[in-house]
């Protein structure tokens, strides 16, 4: 007891410190000012005061966290009131909470005058909390009881009779609860598994390691017969309650069933991947790849599990990479397909890096709630070598024709040429004897003679030649109004094959400004052909071809530049020489070519080197004059 020395009591000091004693709940005593003069030692543990030497101090001072209520019961308790209170919320200056039950009186002295307050609390935190903690277990084990559809839960004592029948137990068993409380859970199997005392064994094993766990077969109330998943746990009494087991069962026929459906149906698709000629790649709606076949791991170098998992557009080159999500973003919002359903051309990405061109064919199908698309790919690279290899081939024998016609051609003009030349040298070379011989006006008369014979000789050599020329020449162009971009893209799709086979992009720019021109279509086409064509052989494999077509300075403007090594400095100066190539196979004619057809259409053909690497080669064609526009 700790009091407070010279403070008059309301009885005796041996008195007040035997009932503070002995009382189990925290005691104070306070003065008029609300100040100390006793307390037991469960008051100053409740209130965490230490080694506090709290007599005689104020009671405001220690708990300045004291509300205006508290304040104002202390007051109406000096005047004479009493207050107590069940349960109250005490929050400590550490901001811990308790709940305390406490009473409030005014002590008197000897002649009945108020001297002061007595307040007495019990701390009851533990009890409402473990009160409060078992309501809530009862509460959530009732409610888990009563809602469990597809479980049974019933309590057992310890010889295995039912004590505890809820409703979920009632909906899968069959029997009420009336039915089925008292009798032994025997009553759950079949005459056969009685027989081999099966219930006692399952309840021996749980009661001597402490639960049974398996999948058996149960009997309803009507005989029918179910595969049950169950769990038999052993609750060991005390003093206060007795042993028993809990008996929880769950219906486990239907996924049995779809477990074994399931499996034979995974063994069918494993069995259709493993053998479905076409790769097969099927994703979620984001685009995260489900399954992966065994093609598609031939096809792109991908082992299935380290596959699995990730966004397809790993499989993808850019741009389509980066773009992929968008497109699948895009249908998800609108509905509106870009490849499902369809067949087309794209390119894949193989886990080397190499890229090749092959078919897709996507379906979407939803199941489990879940949309998924599966991927048909296949591979186009040995077909497009073979085409680009036929067209290889028929580019030779074109190539083979051409230079059999200019065998030919040069066969006749030797043929045709030798007797007029011939003849011009032997006229010319008896000429210089005679004159070298001296001579009179006879003989300057032969020379005379002779030298018009050659002149007669060298016109008609000159007449054999314009007749050839005329042979293997078209003569005037054959102007038509064309439009620049059609003529690009139509000759840019006589190297398509060629270009998808090396893996080189042709990108087409047309302006808008872009007008129409009156030219020989053939002809410009093949001056287009030429370049795009060069270009590919100088880039060879995995690169781009840009081809550019706008308005400059009146006259329509076409570039064609490709990402190759570019043009040789020292080549640079003889680039439109005919004969003038670096291939093997070439004749050195097509730029020669080229730069006649497009000064014959009045425009300008030129080279621009690029530092970065690369060649561009420009030309110019006039636009359409509008006088020239209403004569065609």
């Amino acid at each position: 007891m700790i009091n407070r020395e010279g403070i008059a009591s309301p009885a005796g000091d041996d008195l007040i410190g035997l009932l503070l004693d002995r009382v189990s709940a925290a005691v104070a005593l306070f003065d008029r000012d609300m100040c100390y003069v006793a307390c037991n030692d469960r008051w100053i543990a409740d209130y965490k005061l230490g080694d506090t030497d709290i007599i005689g101090r104020s009671h405001y001072e220690l708990f300045p966290q004291i509300k205006n209520e508290w304040r104002e019961l202390h007051k109406r308790a000096l005047a004479g009131e009493s207050f107590a209170k069940d349960v109250d919320k005490y929050i400590h200056s550490n901001g811990t909470v308790s709940w305390i039950r406490w009473d409030l009186a005014p002590w008197h002295d000897a002649d009945g005058g108020v001297k002061g307050v007595i307040l007495l609390t019990e701390d009851l935190t533990d009890q409402i909390e473990e009160d409060l903690r078992s309501r809530i277990l009862t509460e959530e084990m009732s409610l888990f009881i009563d809602i469990a559809e597809d479980m049974a839960l019933c309590m057992l004592d310890d010889d295995g009779r039912i004590t505890m029948w809820k409703s979920g137990a009632e909906r899968m068993f069959g029997w009420t609860e009336a039915e089925a409380v008292g009798q032994s859970f025997e009553c759950m199997f079949d005459a056969a598994d009685r027989g081999r005392g099966l219930p006692l064994r399952q309840l021996k094993v749980a009661r001597d390691i402490g639960s049974f766990r398996d999948r058996c077969w149960r009997i309803r109330k009507d005989g029918s017969r179910f595969l049950g998943e169950i769990t038999i746990s052993y609750i060991e009494g005390d003093k206060l309650l007795p042993s028993g087991f809990g008996h929880v069962v769950r219906d486990v026929t239907g996924e049995d069933l779809h477990a074994r459906s399931l499996e034979a149906s995974t063994v069918l698709l494993r069995s259709i991947l493993d053998t479905v000629p076409d790769a097969m790649i099927v994703i979620d709606d984001r685009g995260i790849i489900l399954s992966f076949s065994t093609t598609a791991e031939d096809l792109f170098g991908y082992k299935r599990e380290e596959i699995i998992g990730q966004n397809v557009s790993v499989l993808m080159p850019s741009p389509d990479r980066e773009l992929h999500d968008e497109y699948l973003a895009r249908y998800h919002e609108t509905g509106k397909p870009h490849v499902i359903g369809g067949r087309r051309r794209v390119l894949g990405l193989r886990k080397d890096g190499t890229v090749f061109p092959h078919t897709l064919r996507v379906g979407e199908a939803t199941g489990g709630g879940q949309r998924m698309y599966a991927g048909f790919l296949h591979d186009l690279t040995e077909t497009e070598a073979a085409e680009a290899r036929l067209q290889e081939l028929e580019r030779e024998l074109t190539h083979i024709a051409r230079i059999s016609e200019m065998g030919t051609l040069a066969t006749a003009m030797a043929h045709e040429l030798n007797q007029p030349l011939m003849a011009i040298g032997n006229m010319v070379q008896a000429s210089s004897e005679l004159i070298r011989g001296g001579g009179d006006q006879e003989v300057l008369n032969l020379v005379a003679g002779a030298l018009e014979d050659a002149g007669h000789e060298a016109m008609r050599a000159g007449a054999i030649v314009k007749r050839l020329r005329s042979f293997v020449s078209r003569g005037e162009l054959d102007r038509t109004i064309e439009d620049p971009g059609g003529l690009v893209r139509d000759a840019c799709e006589l190297v398509a094959a060629d270009a998808k086979l090396r893996n080189i992009q042709i990108m087409i720019a047309i302006a808008e400004e872009a007008e129409a021109i009156l030219v020989d279509r053939v002809q410009v086409q093949q001056v287009l052909l030429n370049l795009v064509r060069n270009a590919t052989q100088a880039i060879v494999k995995d690169g781009t071809i840009a081809i550019d077509v706008r308005p400059d300075a009146g006259r329509m403007l076409f570039k064609v530049a490709d990402s190759g090594p570019g043009v040789p400095a020292e080549r640079i100066s003889r680039l439109f020489e005919p004969f003038s190539t670096t291939k093997p196979e070439g004749m050195g004619m097509g730029l020669s070519i080229c730069q006649t057809i497009v000064e014959a259409h009045g425009g300008k053909l030129w080279y621009e080197g690029d530092p970065d690497g690369g060649a561009a080669f420009l030309f110019t064609m006039p636009k359409l004059k509008e006088d020239e526009a209403d004569a065609n």
